[in-house]
């Protein structure tokens, strides 16, 4: 999996994991969720991705603020990190993760979140080197893990689910 950036801290709120994909808003001359894919990737990561590339568009998810967002699935083949050239005002850093790392059990996990001493929810954790992806980033990884190894990756949890409420 490609395309993990280190938001920086000043446009980072407290709760949010500092890890995520490109993406962002809906700009008025975006056609759909996919061209907006693409656009955030190119002004993120100076990386192109045509539309034939694209695979699809998975389930929505939420957010703290009840946004939603919308994971667009794309093959960019063969990443030379190298050759990206990563917007220093959305982007600190940019990692890959491997998806046979991502496969392996010792890299993923999940952290249950409380609320005033009562179980709210639990979300996936993936671990990779000094990053540690949770949160949305980790549920749309988790999301695309059981697309692509469908046979292979066993999720602890029977389908993790962000609050609605």
């Amino acid at each position: 999996m490609h395309g993990e950036v280190k938001l920086p801290p000043e446009v980072l709120p407290d709760f949010l994991c500092p890890f995520s994909f490109p993406g962002g808003k809906c700009d008025p001359a975006d056609q759909d969720v996919i061209h907006t894919a693409l656009r955030e990737t190119r002004e993120e990561l100076g990386l192109e991705v045509p539309e034939e590339q694209v695979w699809g568009v998975l389930q929505p998810v939420y957010d703290r603020e009840k946004a939603t967002i919308v994971p667009v699935l794309a093959s960019v083949g063969p990443l030379d990190l190298q050759s990206l050239r990563p917007n220093p005002k959305e982007v600190d850093e940019v990692f890959e993760l491997p998806l046979a790392h991502l496969l392996q059990t010792q890299n993923q996990g999940y952290t249950h979140f409380c609320k005033h001493g009562h179980f709210r929810y639990t979300l996936p954790v993936f671990l990779h080197g000094p990053h540690r992806v949770w949160g949305i980033t980790a549920v749309i990884t988790e999301f695309t893990l059981k697309l692509l190894a469908p046979g292979v990756y066993q999720p602890f949890l029977a389908g993790p689910e962000l609050p609605r409420g």
